[in-house]
């Protein structure tokens, strides 16, 4: 083509023309937006919109469309996969070798032609090639892009954990190195948790534009959207004159009937994350562990109230909250009854090696089946004499009458080193602990019904001092060090934390009491039936006596 005529340099026309020659249905208004957006938006933006929307068709469109602008472009795509990255590729060049307007785009027998890389004709000899697909896990280096296309690169598989999360983000860092000076940068996806790599890309500047698959109401829509949601929707949902929450925004594609069935194929939260690009419901199904759930209140080394009431009307707004979107403090709604001494206090230490993890520890008592939480935190140094003693200037602080040391680390060897400080600074009953259930869940089984019940309390200054004791941290990572951090993002799978010792420590903590609660509890249903059989022998040698000596006396008169 010598020359693109006008009404095409608009890709919304371009796109209706590959759909006509594809023999799909005329564009929908969505797909259509979608377009737009693509051909105007940032030089760093995301895409999120409904599963099967056909955003990828579209951004293959968009490339073929840019190719007859400027065959010097250069594109780089990217994907989980390289299958799938091959695939957007391969689609690509089937729009290049058929569409009547793109002949001119084929390359000749000396250029590269394959799936992996191919040119356009016109294009100048360069290192890098015109369409370059690679994997997320591939190589990007030896090649620049004008714009780099990244389609689906986070998925269940690469997402699920934290580390896997970390990777990924490090992974897409390379963007940078690949990208020509006023490059451009556009991500294309569905989100898979509340801390998706498309979040926190927006915090760096990206500008994110999201099309659900039914329209929201305004009031969550605000709420959960905000600027992200299409504009094209905000205006029918604004002007419509009577509310549409709940209608489908792309009834062409998909009618309410086919929703429905999507819905009750995928389940509520499937169908929230995959259609609604709502990860709400999924993180509160994924993450048990909320910060609601606790009490924040001062705690007293000596005593504590006999009778706490949990409520949601006292919010403590003034701490530092890492928890998912919504979750929140509270403090007790009443204290009941008289300040008496604790039933016990133990603090648990969790050792590390000379790693990247910390020593971890916790101070937890207990009085009438409520736990406090009096100091939790992290110290690096591993088994060095400054975090001994510092360790051993805590027990004594808090008036510990039993210290827990996990045990699985260096065999005992912890314990041995800490001995002969607490000797010296406060003698106290030293216990060690082995685990071999999974550590994830292990945490969550033991946390989770205490929580429920509304029995752990925390102290203010615990919270502030966590969050204080990770700021020399690079802020990408700070908070994966923090107590409330770990709490609110652990999950039953594994890996799930890439650092959890302050967690494992307070969870440690917790256990113990519940098992002294627990062998309380028996040795007083053993103690009351000790006791009523007791009562009845009494009763029966004292009715026994009784009849004997109302006989005698009959006898003597």
């Amino acid at each position: 083509m010598d020359k693109m005529p006008e009404q095409l340099k608009d890709f919304r026309n371009f796109m209706y023309i590959v759909w006509k020659h594809l023999n799909l249905p005329d564009p929908t208004p969505v797909q259509y937006d979608m377009a737009e957006f693509i051909q105007n938006c940032p030089r760093r933006s995301i895409i999120e919109a409904f599963r099967g929307v056909g955003k990828s068709y579209i951004t293959a469109a968009f490339v073929v469309h840019q190719l007859l602008l400027d065959p010097q472009k250069k594109f780089m795509v990217v994907s989980a996969s390289k299958q799938r990255a091959d695939d957007f590729s391969t689609f690509t060049q089937r729009l290049i070798l058929e569409l009547p307007m793109c002949q001119h785009l084929i390359a000749t027998s000396e250029q590269r032609w394959s799936k992996i890389a191919f040119d356009v004709r016109p294009a100048l000899a360069s290192g890098s090639p015109s369409v370059k697909s690679v994997g997320i896990t591939g190589q990007f280096t030896g090649s620049r892009a004008d714009i780099i296309i990244a389609d689906d690169i986070e998925v269940p598989n690469n997402s699920m954990t934290q580390m896997m999360r970390e990777k990924l983000g490090e992974a897409v860092k390379e963007f940078d190195a690949v990208l020509k000076p006023e490059g451009k940068i556009l991500y294309l996806g569905t989100p898979q948790c509340e801390m998706s790599l498309y979040n926190t890309l927006t915090e760096r500047g990206y500008q994110m534009r999201v099309w659900t698959a039914r329209y929201p109401s305004i009031e969550y829509a605000e709420k959960a959207y905000g600027e992200r949601l299409a504009p094209m929707m905000w205006k029918s949902m604004r002007e419509a004159a009577n509310p549409i929450d709940g209608q489908p925004v792309d009834p062409k594609r998909f009618d309410d009937d086919d929703l429905l069935e999507r819905e009750l194929s995928y389940g509520r939260s499937g169908f929230a994350l995959q259609f609604m690009l709502d990860t709400s419901l999924s993180d509160t199904d994924r993450y048990p562990l909320k910060l609601s759930d606790l009490m924040v209140m001062s705690i007293d080394k000596d005593k504590a109230p006999e009778k706490l009431v949990y409520g949601v009307m006292k919010e403590v707004k003034d701490l530092p909250n890492v928890g998912l979107s919504g979750d929140k403090f509270f403090a007790p709604e009443a204290l009941l009854g008289s300040y008496v001494d604790y039933d016990g206090s133990v603090l648990v230490i969790d050792p590390s090696g000379r790693g990247q993890d910390e020593t971890a520890y916790a101070v937890v008592k207990m009085l009438n089946g409520y736990l406090y939480v009096a100091a939790c935190g992290g110290i690096k140094g591993g088994y060095s004499e400054q975090t001994l003693t510092r360790l051993a200037h805590i027990a004594k602080d808090h008036k510990v009458n039993m210290l827990l040391i996990e045990s699985n680390f260096g065999d005992g060897m912890f314990t041995e080193l800490i001995k002969p400080i607490l000797k010296k600074i406060y003698p106290v009953t030293t216990e060690e602990v082995r685990h071999s259930k999974q550590k994830e869940l292990r945490i969550i089984d033991t946390l989770e019904p205490v929580m429920n019940q509304h029995k752990l309390i925390i102290d203010p200054k615990v919270i502030q001092q966590d969050f204080d004791s990770v700021q020399h941290h690079p802020t990408e990572k700070a908070q994966k060090y923090m107590l409330t951090y770990q709490l609110t993002r652990v999950t039953k799978e594994r890996g799930s934390l890439a650092h959890d010792d302050r967690l494992d420590a307070l969870a440690m903590g917790v256990a113990y009491w519940v098992e002294q609660m627990a062998a309380d509890v028996d040795m007083e249903m053993r103690e009351r039936k000790e006791e009523a059989l007791l009562n009845e022998l009494d009763k029966f040698v004292n009715g026994f006596n009784l009849k004997s000596s109302s006989q005698r006396a009959n006898t003597w008169i």
